[in-house]
């Protein structure tokens, strides 16, 4: 792994990792903002913002920006996150100083058309409605907003329907105006590029941005609770989850071990008990959720509603076994499938791109791929198990979709997972 790094004076980092056995390069700009950044008023803002950057440009109409990237065979996309939005592209090695410019133009010479924000404004609208047609999506939301209730980090990344219908061109313009500076873009590049070739074409297209302001999102408070949407499924939509490390606390890497284990794969005990010896879900996982300054670790499951009592009752079993019923093989095995992931994204350019702009963001610099390894390697089944009595000790987050059921009361049936150890 060969990465290099440049910070330009108006204080943009640019960041490359060589690769010399591909033809090909993802770069991008990741601008550290995102949706814990809105004020409520505005809630949506800076993915509208996202849809709104490919609508055309002083240079390029929405057409042409297509059209260009993908005469070459390129690839072109965004995303926005709580924490980051994210402009970035795949193409051919030789078609590097492409990219840059067009991304470079979508940042800075956006023109943001009314008649265009009207339809995208109905796309947003189409997209919000798919989420609420995804059970799936509408418990994860509304685990969020019971986790972090009344906060920025607890609110819509796509904002409310009625927010998202009102947008005003103003509050874009204003937006990104606050918070697309320089001093909070990270150009980040992997594949068979030259650094200081790529450097110097990032810095005669952004150069020029001023530094703008740094400061932080509202620190979230973790507070956990019970939801439940009554919804005509098919089945109960649960997620059951705890206060997590953040992305900069040591004791992340036992914890990701820790979710691995419970339900990290097809061996993990939550898929073993639940879905195979039970038959009780036909999907239930684990996850780790990763914020700058606070995370969740948390379990999701899909059942029948009758079978959701006994659901609960096998994984409040499991979570208390787990605090002190850890084996050396399941603690192996999760520690394998961690390391193999890891391992597994360093052949992908996108993957070491993206990986490169989250470590400058959240860290401050490159974090070595060793270093993640040995962090992994490190893990005791005892730092596991410490793990799991600190992340169960806090206040449980439960959210449900679906129908309710006649005979019993969810809300009280889950109290009990408040006090799980």
């Amino acid at each position: 792994m060969t990465v290099r790094q440049t910070v330009l004076p108006n204080g943009l980092t640019i960041v490359t990792d060589f690769m010399d056995t591909v033809e090909t390069v993802s770069l991008g700009v990741w601008v550290r903002v995102g949706s814990r950044y809105e004020p409520a008023a505005i809630n949506g803002v800076s993915h509208m913002l996202e849809h709104m950057a490919f609508k055309g440009t002083h240079r390029r109409s929405a057409r042409q920006i297509a059209e260009e990237i993908e005469s070459v065979g390129g690839h072109l996309n965004a995303f926005t996150s709580s924490e980051v939005t994210a402009y970035h592209a795949t193409v051919m090695k030789e078609d590097v100083a492409l990219a840059v410019d067009i991304i470079a133009d979508i940042l800075q010479n956006s023109v943001f058309d009314e008649e265009e924000l009207v339809r995208e404004r109905s796309v947003i609208l189409q997209e919000i409605g798919h989420a609420q047609d995804s059970p799936e999506d509408l418990v994860f939301e509304a685990f969020q907003e019971t986790a972090y209730p009344g906060q920025p980090l607890g609110r819509s990344i796509l904002g409310p329907p009625e927010i998202v219908a009102s947008m005003r061109r103003e509050s874009l313009i204003a937006y990104m105006a606050e918070h697309y500076g320089a001093a909070r873009m990270v150009v980040a590049g992997a594949g068979k590029l030259d650094h200081e070739e790529f450097a110097t074409l990032c810095g005669d297209a952004l150069g020029g941005l001023p530094a703008g302001s740094i400061a932080g999102p509202e620190m979230a408070q973790y507070r956990g609770g019970f939801a439940h949407l009554e919804r005509d499924f098919e089945q109960l939509h649960l997620v059951v989850g705890y206060a997590g490390p953040g992305a900069r606390d040591d004791w992340r890497y036992a914890a990701g071990v820790a979710s691995m284990v419970l339900g990290g794969g097809m061996s993990s005990r939550l898929f073993q008990e639940v879905r195979e010896n039970l038959g009780l879900a036909y999907s239930i996982y684990s996850f780790t959720s990763l914020y700058e300054d606070a995370g969740i670790v948390g379990v999701y499951a899909g059942t029948g509603v009758e079978q959701a009592a006994l659901l609960l009752e096998r994984l409040r079993e499991e979570l208390e076994k787990s605090v002190s019923d850890i084996s050396e093989e399941e603690l192996r095995r999760a520690k394998a499938q961690l390391r193999a992931g890891v391992l597994m994204s360093l052949e992908s350019t996108s993957s070491r791109a993206e990986r490169l702009a989250r470590d400058i963001a959240v860290y401050g610099k490159p974090v070595p791929y060793e270093t993640i390894i040995r962090a992994i390697a490190s893990v005791s089944r005892d730092d596991v198990c410490d793990s799991l009595r600190r992340i169960l000790g806090t206040e449980a987050t439960v959210a449900a979709v679906g129908p309710r059921h006649e005979k019993f009361d969810l809300k009280t049936l889950t109290a009990s997972f408040s006090t799980a150890v």
